[in-house]
């Protein structure tokens, strides 16, 4: 079936898209991000340790809500605490405030502009929250409106599709978390971090342009915290090349999603070196066995075509899977006739209430 975005499709011959060039940055702009953020983030790390939260609240939407995802496996699994996604809608149409007391209300936004992020936010502040914004707009209402701030600086994202503003909040997420549970292994690995994602972006995931050129509908799959790096590819798939994908955890594929997954059913999978790779790669092997075309990265299995992946510490190589699948969704968008830069129906900034 023909792929046609309703505005002019790209050449394959001319320049990058903004999305191209914006993720290439993302190297730099997590090097900037980690140097000017490290007094910042070791103060507030200091004063979470002082007076540590009960919980910690993520308000988020879009690709945000998929580092929100991140900053979930993350903080329950170095720092023991709960946390959990707000339903902004709560606030924002319901008018109702939780009770926050005592805990971390983290707000992450590329623009800070949304009305019902920025009333979730508002909510857990009136509920007794202390709100930390990690956001790329400084003179945003949600940077205004916040206890704290932790900047990505990303600089200017024209692209609709977010790129380098989700992989600084991903080190972001990534540099507290390391100050607050004082993770000299985790702050080491982070100052490799901009040079592994140059790496990244350089790696040869061409294999599953062929694999989705034709698809029509897709899964993506990951687990622990690279369930968000599946999550952010799902919903780049969907943007950029109108192609219709689904992020499960790998634990829940076998829970009826996987009674689909063959005769050629596209599957892609991430994996990361921790616990949970085994697992994974079992379920790869699995999926390949009954049908479906699987490519794997980070990882091997029997009938999977693997894709390149750069080593690292287990936390972080969900970024760097990140940065490499941008380089390639980018290609196909192209190749399928969309412009990724101008996802039909979509604006830079989502005003939702």
């Amino acid at each position: 079936m023909p792929h046609a975005s309703p505005e002019a499709p790209r050449n394959d011959a001319r320049a990058t898209s903004l999305m191209a060039q914006e993720a290439a940055e993302a190297p730099r702009v997590i090097a900037d991000l980690l140097a000017r953020n490290a007094g910042p983030a070791r103060e507030l790390a200091a004063e979470l340790r002082h007076r540590p939260p009960r919980a910690v609240l993520t308000c988020a939407r879009g690709s945000s809500d998929h580092a929100a995802t991140y900053a979930k496996y993350l903080i329950e699994t170095r720092l023991g605490l709960i946390t959990a996604s707000a339903a902004p809608s709560v606030s924002s149409v319901y008018g109702s405030s939780p009770d926050a007391g005592d805990v971390l209300a983290l707000a992450i936004s590329q623009s800070g502009a949304s009305p019902d992020l920025v009333a979730t936010a508002e909510a857990a502040k009136a509920g007794g929250a202390r709100l930390v914004a990690l956001v790329n707009a400084a003179n945003s209402p949600l940077a205004a409106i916040a206890d704290a701030e932790l900047p990505l600086w990303a600089g200017p994202e024209l692209s609709v599709a977010a790129t380098k503003s989700y992989l600084a909040a991903l080190a972001a997420v990534a540099q507290l978390v390391a100050a607050w549970s004082e993770d000299a292994a985790l702050e080491a690995a982070l100052a490799d971090l901009p040079d592994r994602m140059t790496a990244a972006a350089r790696q040869d995931w061409s294999a599953c342009l062929e694999v989705f050129h034709d698809a029509q509908s897709l899964y993506v799959l990951g687990r622990g915290p690279g369930f968000a790096a599946a999550q952010e590819a799902a919903l780049k798939f969907k943007e950029t090349c109108g192609l219709h994908a689904e992020a499960f955890s790998a634990a829940e594929v076998r829970h009826g999603p996987m009674a689909i997954a063959r005769d050629g059913f596209p599957v892609l999978v991430f994996a990361q070196d921790d616990q949970t790779r085994e697992g994974v790669e079992a379920l790869a092997a699995e999926l390949a066995a009954a049908g479906a075309r699987v490519l794997l990265a980070g990882g091997e299995a029997p009938g999977a075509i693997a894709l390149p992946a750069i080593a690292a510490d287990p936390l972080l190589q969900p970024i760097l899977l990140a940065q490499a699948f941008y380089g390639m969704v980018e290609r196909l968008a192209r190749q399928r006739g969309f412009d990724p830069d101008r996802p039909p129906g979509l604006a830079k900034v989502t005003r939702t209430v």
